[in-house]
């Protein structure tokens, strides 16, 4: 069950902090919406910084469009467990940035002389987006806001290069993308902002996100090709270009969601993409979810299509609670995914089993030494049904077997355990009868 995530209050320095913990599937996080996710890599750990969207309401934000007021940071060491340190910029505390625009869009944030910069986009109170700087010594915050945005920068989006010679470069969209060299102290521009050129001409074209990777300079951006965004990438030899176009990271979402804002980041040897899509809110893609995918790179630099996932990136250990419905994968035929509270989506999801030849893997499931004496699933049947857990297959060694008892109400159902491995597997539920059967978690104890 995806409940809400508890709120813990811890003091710091930084202030009242909310310590939010996820599990390690997609959407990361599961108790508010969140979008445009720049994922970066500080003190040894995974900060993202996304946008926050709200839904709109009288005299907050424009009905059916998109609703942000502020900016929260999460952060984790082992991609499952994610802590949200709370809001760090909000409109109503940034001098230029108008109050009731609710449009604190696609964020970034560096690191640069002991210093963490925060650039995010907002609409001015003379009018236009510009891009303003927030200024903290730790990744968390707290952060302060400058007084005046940017000069010379109009647009959304912001993403900062700092190149390997220590120069910083400020990449933006405003209907184009454009570049421009920063100053030292990364509030000033060095330079005028230039257009980048060899680019989509048509279609909506924004969210540039620049990287270097083995001398490669890597140009991804959300494009417009069909109907909704996909991510694209181009490829130049330096943070200025000129970029070549070289293929799609990511294809058109299934689900129909408009946009696709995104970052990649390589962190402990792996390379991700963190992106979002419109799991806890189906039927509006202006609130939406953040995801992560593995990414990787074939031997000419070039990068691998990335397919998503609902099993996200993260290791998860048996004794919590697998969030099945996340899963790797599934039989297609006999299974169906749906959330357990249509009128709260930040309850989560439930999986449906169909038929015995239904199936369902969950992956990337850490036994530690192996030491279990039971497994119990939270389950509901109006017939009644048996699932199996199997091990690592689906025709794997049989880890338990629970008897899911027939009634109406959802409930706990336990039974002993075989002898348990030790270390990472993947686990594979199957229903050994013909009855329909709704699962919310299985965990073992």
């Amino acid at each position: 069950m995806r409940t809400i995530s508890r709120h813990l209050l811890a003091v710091s320095v930084a202030g009242l902090l909310l310590v939010s913990t996820a599990l390690a599937t997609n959407p990361l996080i599961t108790d508010q919406f969140t979008a445009d996710p720049t994922a970066r890599v500080f003190e040894g750990k995974v900060f993202v910084y996304p946008s926050h969207d709200i839904i709109a309401a009288p005299g907050k934000g424009r009905p059916g469009w998109f609703c942000m007021e502020d900016y929260h940071v999460f952060s984790s060491e082992n991609l499952t467990d994610w802590k949200d340190h709370g809001v760090i910029v909000c409109q109503t505390d940034v001098d230029w940035v108008d109050p009731k625009s609710f449009s604190m869009w696609a964020p970034d944030c560096v690191f640069r002389n002991g210093k963490y910069y925060f650039f995010f986009p907002a609409v001015a109170k003379e009018g236009g987006f510009r891009i303003g700087v927030a200024i903290a010594d730790k990744p968390e915050g707290p952060f302060k806001p400058e007084t005046k945005p940017i000069e010379g920068v109009r647009g959304i989006d912001p993403c900062v290069l700092i190149d390997k010679d220590g120069r910083a470069y400020l990449y933006y969209s405003a209907r184009k993308i454009f570049v421009a060299k920063l100053k030292d102290n990364l509030t000033e521009l060095e330079e005028p902002p230039r257009t980048i050129d060899n680019l989509p001409t048509k279609g909506l074209l924004e969210g540039p996100f620049v990287f270097e990777r083995n001398g490669i300079y890597y140009l991804t951006y959300p494009h417009v090709e069909n109907k909704i965004e996909r991510i694209e990438y181009s490829t130049g030899e330096s943070p200025l270009g000129p970029f070549k176009p070289a293929g799609v990271i990511l294809d058109e979402a299934a689900s129909g969601c408009w946009t696709v804002h995104h970052s990649i980041v390589e962190y402990q040897g792996q390379w991700y993409l963190f992106y979002h899509d419109k799991d806890l809110s189906p039927e509006f893609d202006k609130n939406r979810a953040v995801r992560a995918d593995c990414l990787f790179f074939n031997d000419d630099g070039t990068i691998r299509k990335v397919i998503p996932t609902l099993r996200g990136v993260g290791v998860v250990e048996v004794k919590s609670k697998l969030q099945i419905d996340r899963n790797s994968a599934t039989s297609g035929e006999g299974i169906t995914v749906s959330f357990l509270n249509p009128a709260n989506p930040f309850d989560g999801w439930k999986i449906s089993l169909t038929g015995a030849a239904a199936w369902v893997r969950f992956d990337k499931v850490n036994f530690g030494n192996g030491v279990f004496k039971s497994v119990e699933a939270r389950a509901i049947s109006a017939t009644g049904g048996v699932i199996e857990i199997h091990l690592d297959k689906e025709d794997g060694p049989v880890l338990g077997r629970i008897e899911i008892g027939q009634g109406a109400d959802w409930k706990i159902f336990r039974a002993r355990v075989a002898d348990i491995p030790s270390g990472i597997h993947d686990l594979v539920i199957t229903q050994t009868g013909s009855n329909n059967v709704d699962l919310d978690w299985i965990s073992f104890d």
